[in-house]
């Protein structure tokens, strides 16, 4: 039995903590009970700071860790796209997994318990299967040429294969609108549903959304100086396009879990369309990596009045700094200050766990879960993070 008490200790049954409190565990780290320490003083181990759940990070590409400082930042999508083919290459294997090795590693150590990542590649099998980290692995496609979907979907269903073989849980997905022709993100779609689980990147800039809307920008021209295929033109947003992808697969409602990331260009009549046929649906904001890109940030406030399951996710490092949760965090607690930090802890933390399936032993304090328990320091008078705060994992 293990017993760890802190200034503010956040079970996530609510957005308060529990301050002056304590965690009790058994030896293999499952909570036990928490509550009010009588005397901190007296506590055998004492964190001054806050205890949390093992974060989720809802949306990584480990496997981009070699591209670290690579990129230039405010390049809009388009230009991020030009420098993800320019540079995804640029490291010999041996090195790519060193370094998505040692972020992984990073990550576990700062108190990140499970992961939903995109992979494209082999890279990451293995240093995922042999992490004390729970990861769930999307295997993500594109391919803007019609004719070119049957061969994209094997290549894919052999890399998820791979992935099962090593003890990963892993499902097809597909990328996002603008890399892929109509008939693939469906088909992507229908692999993804089959296994309950789907990620997809759901309008991250305004870019994207005019070329669906008008067939107009930047990354329309790009596509057409290319010689590739382009989406059709369809007056809405391309999250109500993806639905119509979806509708193809099966008649709605949608109960599979269905993840859409970023968010940045969300509005309440394409919010409130997703709502009405997706029953399990989780919205990632990944906020550091969408300021690298174009200087944005989700409409946060309006995600919380419709009620949105909003998770959190670091991205990769070809558009961040690091995978730090705690910045993540830190960025939306002073980017929306109104919103309370047990809140976004939840979304950090039980959203994910949520979203992944995985509730039932991660994301919150409760008695028989096992989260792993994270300590955050220099938090402030009223346990909200500052600048200055870190995590580590505790156990």
């Amino acid at each position: 039995m293990r017993r760890i008490a802190a200034r503010y200790v956040y079970v996530l049954d609510s957005n308060e903590p529990v301050r002056d409190g304590f965690v009790e565990l058994e030896d293999d780290g499952t909570v036990v009970r928490t509550g009010r320490s009588e005397d901190l003083a007296s506590e055998p181990y004492f964190w001054d700071g806050a205890l949390a759940p093992g974060f989720v990070n809802s949306h990584c590409h480990l496997e981009l860790s070699h591209l670290k400082g690579k990129f230039r930042k405010a390049s809009g999508m388009a230009g991020f796209i030009d420098q993800i083919n320019a540079l995804r290459d640029s490291s010999s294997r041996d090195d790519r997994i060193r370094m998505l090795s040692e972020e992984l590693d990073r990550m576990w150590k700062s108190g990140v318990s499970a992961m939903a990542d995109i992979s494209n590649c082999n890279d990451s099998f293995a240093v995922k299967s042999g992490s004390p980290m729970y990861t769930r692995t999307f295997i993500e496609v594109f391919g803007t040429e019609p004719e070119d979907c049957a061969k994209v979907i094997a290549g894919a269903g052999q890399l998820r294969k791979e992935a099962v073989e090593l003890g990963l849980d892993a499902s097809i997905t597909p990328h996002a609108c603008y890399t892929m022709s109509p008939q693939l993100v469906t088909a992507a779609s229908a692999e993804g549903l089959a296994a309950g689980y789907l990620s997809y990147h759901s309008q991250e800039s305004p870019q994207e959304e005019e070329m669906i809307a008008s067939g107009t920008g930047e990354m329309a021209e790009n596509r057409r100086r290319a010689g590739m295929s382009a989406p059709p033109v369809t007056g809405k947003s391309s999250l109500e396009y993806f639905i119509d992808r979806l509708l193809e697969v099966h008649p709605a409602p949608f109960s599979e879990h269905i993840l859409l990331v970023h968010n940045v260009c969300l509005t309440e009549e394409a919010a409130k369309a997703a709502l009405s046929v997706m029953h399990n649906v989780f919205w990632a904001v990944c906020p550091l990596s969408n300021i690298f890109i174009h200087n944005a940030l989700p409409p946060i406030g309006l995600m919380r009045r419709l009620g949105l399951d909003i998770c959190v996710g670091t991205d990769s490092l070809s558009s961040n700094d690091d995978l730090d949760m705690v910045s993540e965090m830190f960025c939306l607690q002073e980017t929306f200050p109104d919103v309370p930090t047990g809140e976004i802890l939840t979304w950090a933390c039980l959203n994910g766990a949520r979203f992944l399936g995985i509730e039932d032993r991660a994301g919150t304090l409760l008695p028989g879960r096992c989260p792993g328990i994270v300590g955050i320091s220099d938090v402030d008078a009223s346990g909200r993070l500052t600048s200055a705060s870190r995590s580590v994992r505790l156990m």
